[in-house]
C-alpha cells in the first residue's frame, strides 16, 4: 500500500517511517511533487490534521494521512495547544517557543504538561483520526541534543530523561506520535487483511 504522509519535516517523516517498518510505502509532499504552502487555519489539533488531509486527497486524489501535535501545559490553561509551532511567532524558531515556555512557568509549581497527536487518515475519500498522548512535565531547563521542537524542555512520565535525550527507538516507545501511529499502524494492517 501507498500512503502520502502530508509533510516535508525531515524529523517527523523518519519518526514515522521508523515506525511502520516498511509494511506501507510512505511519500512525503516532495514526492508527489507538492510544495503548497498546505492551510492549518483550524482551532484544534483535529481539525488542523483533517484540514491537511483532504487538502492532498482532493487536489491529488491520493491517499494520505496528516497530523498535528500540540503541547498542552496544564498551569497555562492547555497552552500552546494549537499554536505549538508558532507559539513565539509566525517564523515557527522552537529555540524562542521553549524560552517563552520556560520564562511563562518561571516560578510556577506545576508543571505538569501533555503532548497530544492527532493523525487524520484518508482512504478512498472516507476520513478516520487516531490520537496519542504522553503526559509528563515541563522540566526547568533544555536537556539533551536530539529530537526537535519542544523534546529537550518535556520529560515524560515514564522516564527521568528528556524526549531529547533519548534515542529515536526510546522516544517512539512511548511518544506521542508513537502512539497515533500505532493505532494508524494497526487499522492499516487490518485493512490489509479485510
Amino acid at each position: 500500500m501507498k500512503l502520502v504522509f502530508a509533510t516535508n519535516n525531515p524529523h517527523k517523516l523518519q519518526e514515522i517511517k521508523h515506525l511502520l517498518n516498511n509494511s506501507i510505502e510512505l511519500l512525503c509532499l516532495s514526492d508527489i511533487p507538492c510544495d503548497d504552502e498546505i492551510p492549518e487555519n483550524q482551532e484544534t489539533l483535529e481539525g488542523n490534521a483533517a484540514e491537511k488531509s483532504f487538502y492532498i486527497f482532493d487536489k491529488y486524489g491520493l491517499n494520505c494521512f496528516a497530523d498535528d501535535t500540540g503541547l498542552e501545559i496544564e498551569a497555562l490553561n492547555g497552552e500552546p495547544g494549537v499554536y505549538s509551532a508558532r507559539y513565539a511567532g509566525k517564523e515557527r524558531d522552537s529555540g524562542k517557543n521553549m524560552d517563552l515556555v520556560l520564562e511563562k512557568l518561571s516560578g510556577t509549581k506545576n508543571r505538569k504538561a501533555r503532548f497530544r497527536t492527532v493523525i487524520s487518515l484518508i482512504i478512498d475519500g472516507h476520513e478516520t483520526q487516531f490520537e496519542g498522548i504522553v503526559d509528563g512535565e515541563i522540566l526547568e531547563e533544555k536537556r539533551g541534543q536530539t529530537g526537535f521542537g519542544y523534546d529537550p524542555i518535556f520529560r515524560p512520565e515514564e522516564s527521568t530523561s528528556s524526549f531529547a535525550e533519548m534515542t529515536l527507538e526510546e522516544k517512539n516507545k512511548i511518544s506521542h506520535r508513537g502512539r497515533a501511529v500505532q493505532k494508524l499502524v494497526e487499522y492499516l494492517n487490518h485493512l490489509k487483511t479485510d
